[in-house]
């Protein structure tokens, strides 16, 4: 610190304030600031001393510039806000108040050269001049005004002006404690919804998220409005925090304090986001590195997200204890007795007394399933928490074999209502992770990327939310075909367990589907079980991502691919466990996913094999008695329409048996009469039609029946990104009249429905005709700016690809980051190998895309060779790989 040396007074007597002498001797001493400070953090010194050293020095340094002035005894600089309470990070702004008596007109000029002084030499500052009546008047009306004060303190002039404006200001004068704290909880219920009142946003703000810097100021406030305290340490001393409460608050504001401070040092500037371009660096410098199955990243984060659940978890507590003291503490009490050991007294939970626990370990199950089955209850009484958070270590070996534990936990299960709600609770207070130790591994475990955006156990909370739902006639619009199933599913508890465990294997390496599977089956037979139940609980474990793999990357139209799956499946029971909890996991891993589209999928696959369920495994539908049955069933509605049954045969001449296992009746009818009246037969048909598989489905069914020519999935594929439209299924058939028909499902580029607004189709028609008999005249691709946390997740393109000499083709996988024009970049490799797409199955996911492709040669047959199904892979890799290190961003 010897290089901080401000002006002495002889010097600035010499020097006008807003010359360049001061200002590049302040610069110089902010800029040694800066250093010294980031020298201190990096040897890991107290964050406390160093969060409070810079706001020491930024004291003495306006301090010094405050006496560079000429100011009267009428007139004070005050700081507030976080520099009030002494508290500055790197990057920080610095909130002053220049407090008057009266109108500050005469210094005036004095004011603006310090205010453009401090700009200047680069400091972030956030101001306000205020007489004492302004700021009454100010604080009166807004409470962040009000709060600010209430943390001031004076740093240069006359103090007794700061004074006289506390003692206005005072919660005798304005917002009483009572009035105060429930305005601070409103504040914070708001700020916390900003967030999904979750700790585990994918890029939390460090200072605002749930568990945040935020939460443990509101304890602060609250503490000095209602008690005059000074600090949260005199909570300790009025029995309102225990000590190991109290310890908890300091460790975690130390924590997040030093990650702050990291971040601000990192950014260059006020950053209190956890972005993703920053958690890496930060898991690195907190001496995180790769292993045990979890990045660097990925332990940071659970760390991070773990200090901030149990700061949320204390934030809870203690809001509670002041609810009951000041909001009601001179409400009559209503007072129920449940039994000897509970009560609800004004609609929460309470102990009896504080020896429950000790005395019927047992009560600390119990609590939850009264929750549950009682609807009078709103919540937990702060005294009863404290008395699970102090009793939870009594959850060991010998209390989770205790039958009635077991019991408690499955009645829970079992309970009709608010089954989620109490699981989140047991989470909260730490109850679920004792009693499932394997739950506990996963609080807070986050995975890097986009896709996830919750943690391992928020999603699976999630999960059981989504279950639970299923349940409510008010979700029947939502989830109709959840619903129903779930309505006739005879123990929804087994739904409940294999949600719990689904992804209770994640973060250990290996598949977490098998391990989770073996985790489940020994719990279910743990808890009581019978072996049947405990298999069907392991099964949905292991299988949980079956559905929904087979139904975004399958041919669902293929009777084989539903036989398969109808096998993998073995009853109608199974499928309809299988099919809530795919979709209560779709949902509950991100909202987004679940696309009208992907919920038509899920409804057709699930519809296709309760069918061969029921026709028997042992007599699969025979393929040519699926398309007799098509063909018989279009032929009957064409001549319906005036077409002879020859015309028809003469029109699909040459045309693939596919087709007519892929397409539906009514989609075959449309095609056929479209291009029975098209005015030329050389002439290019395009139709468009919302829906396809099934009504409701969202996606948009665009049809063209054109020339064969070589490139024309590319062509299609680049007209289709320059619509601005995002292909969810490509289905090519060719003919031997040098026709092909070409199916392709699509929705809007941020994966919503494009509707159906008469002029956007006639736009889509006409477009496509143009592109397809003109391409010369349109550009190959269009560049697009990838979004930043997409940019952050590059990672090397993927491909396989396997050859079925039974179906005739050859299956290539790509996975990459999603970008715009991929798949038209695709096309083009496919032109210039020759290879023919029959289909694509497209997934987005997050980040990156899972893109199955269905093609042959330019003969119509699988592509095995070797050396040249290595040779299109690479070019792929290469193509794509290139092309994503030189997007725009």
């Amino acid at each position: 610190m010897s290089n901080l040396v401000l002006p002495d007074a002889q010097f600035l007597s010499q020097q006008a304030p807003n010359t360049s002498k001061p200002i590049k001797v302040y610069k110089t001493y902010l800029k040694e600031l800066a250093k010294d400070l980031k020298e201190r953090f990096e040897a890991k010194e107290s964050i406390r001393e160093l969060v409070a050293l810079r706001s020491a020095r930024i004291d003495a340094l306006l301090q010094n510039i405050w006496a560079s002035y000429q100011w009267q005894n009428d007139i004070s600089l005050i700081a507030v806000g976080g520099y009030g309470r002494g508290e500055l990070h790197p990057y920080s702004d610095i909130d002053l108040l220049i407090l008057t008596t009266d109108d500050a007109g005469d210094y005036r000029d004095n004011i603006e050269s310090l205010i453009t002084l401090l700009w200047d030499i680069n400091l972030e500052i956030g101001h306000s001049v205020r007489t004492i009546t302004q700021c009454c008047k100010t604080a009166a009306e807004d409470i962040t005004v009000a709060t600010n004060l209430m943390e001031s303190r004076p740093l240069a002039g006359n103090d007794v002006l700061h004074t006289e404006l506390m003692a206005l200001v005072g919660p005798d004068q304005i917002w009483p404690s009572s009035e105060f704290f429930r305005a601070k909880w409103d504040e914070q219920i708001h700020r916390h919804r900003k967030f999904a009142n979750s700790e585990y946003n994918l890029e939390p703000n460090v200072k605002s998220s749930p568990g945040g810097l935020r939460d443990i100021q509101m304890i602060g406030w609250v503490v000095k409005r209602h008690f005059g305290a000074q600090s949260i340490d005199e909570l300790l001393e009025r029995q309102f925090l225990s000590q190991d409460e109290l310890d908890t608050l300091k460790e975690g504001q130390d924590y997040l304090w030093r990650v702050r401070f990291a971040l601000h040092l990192l950014g260059g500037r006020e950053e209190d986001r956890l972005l993703f371009d920053h958690q890496r660096t930060l898991a690195e410098s907190f001496g995180f590195t790769d292993g045990n199955g979890k990045l660097a990243v990925e332990q940071f984060m659970q760390q991070y997200y773990r200090w901030a659940m149990h700061l949320g978890e204390l934030n809870d507590v203690l809001m509670q204890h002041f609810d009951e003291t000041i909001l009601r503490a001179c409400e009559a009490e209503t007072v129920l007795e449940i039994n000897p050991r509970f009560r609800i007294r004004n609609g929460h939970i309470e102990a009896a007394n504080d020896k429950v626990f000790s005395k019927t370990p047992s009560a600390l199950m119990e609590i939850f399933v009264l929750m549950a089955n009682h609807e009078g209850i709103d919540g937990v009484r702060a005294s009863t928490i404290r008395l699970i958070r102090k009793s939870r270590h009594l959850i060991d070996d010998r209390f989770r074999a205790d039958p009635k534990n077991k019991r408690y936990f499955l009645e829970l299960l079992r309970s009709p209502n608010r089954v989620a709600l109490n699981l989140r609770r047991m989470k909260r207070f730490r109850i679920l992770g004792k009693f499932i130790p394997a739950f506990a591994h996963i609080v807070g475990q986050m995975q890097h990327d986009l896709f996830h955006i919750y943690s391992v156990d928020a999603h699976t909370l999630e999960l059981i939310k989504n279950i639970s739902r299923f349940r409510y006639p008010s979700m029947v619009a939502q989830y109709p075909m959840a619903c129903r199933i779930m309505q006739r599913l005879p123990k929804h508890e087994l739904l409940y367990l294999a949600g719990l465990f689904h992804d209770i294997a994640k973060g250990r390496g290996g598949d977490h589907s098998s391990l989770g599977a073996v985790d489940a089956r020994e719990f279910c037979e743990y808890i009581g079980l019978n072996k049947r139940d405990g298999n069907l609980v392991a099964w949905l474990v292991e299988k949980h991502l079956e559905m929904s793999s087979v139904s975004q990357r399958k041919d669902i139209q293929d009777p084989e691919v539903i036989r398969d799956f109808a096998l993998t499946m073995g009853d109608i029971q199974h499928l309809d466990y299988l099919f809530c909890l795919t979709v209560a996991d779709i949902n509950a891993t991100n909202p987004t996913l679940w696309t009208s589209w992907r919920a038509s999928l899920m409804r057709q696959l699930y519809a296709e094999t309760r069918r061969a369920l029921r026709r028997g495994l042992e007599t699969p539908i025979d393929k040519q008695e699926w398309i007799d049955e098509t063909q018989a069933g279009a032929i009957e509605k064409l001549e319906d329409y005036g077409f002879t049954e020859t015309e028809i045969r003469t029109l699909w001449a040459d045309t693939g048996e596919d087709y007519f296992i892929r397409e539906q009746i009514d989609d075959i009818v449309w095609h056929t009469r479209a291009i029975a009246q098209r005015t030329k037969s050389s002439a290019s048909v395009v139709l468009v039609k919302e829906g396809g598989l099934l009504d409701h489905e969202g996606a948009t069914q665009i049809f063209v029946h054109t020339r064969a020519r070589g490139g024309l999935f590319a062509l299609l594929a680049e007209a289709l990104e320059q619509l601005d439209l995002s292909i969810q299924d490509a289905r090519i058939y060719n003919s031997g009249t040098g026709f092909t028909l070409d199916t392709f499902y699509v929705l809007g580029a941020d994966g919503e429905s494009i509707g159906d607004n008469p002029s956007r189709i006639a736009h889509i028609i006409e477009f496509m005709q143009e592109h397809l008999e003109h391409p010369e005249r349109f550009p190959a691709t269009i560049e697009r700016r990838t979004p930043r946390q997409m940019r952050l997740f590059s990672i090397p393109t993927r491909t396989s690809m396997a050859t079925d000499l039974n179906k005739g083709h050859t299956v290539l996988e790509v996975i990459t980051p999603d970008r715009p024009g991929l798949l038209a970049r695709l096309a083009r490799i496919f032109n210039q190998y020759d290879i023919r797409l029959q289909n694509a199955k497209i997934a987005t996911l997050g980040e990156r895309v899972e893109d199955v492709f269905f093609i042959t040669d330019e003969n119509q047959r699988p592509i095995d060779d070797p050396k040249l199904c290595e040779e299109i892979q690479q070019a792929i890799c290469r193509e794509l790989d290139e092309k994503a290190s030189s997007i725009t961003v």
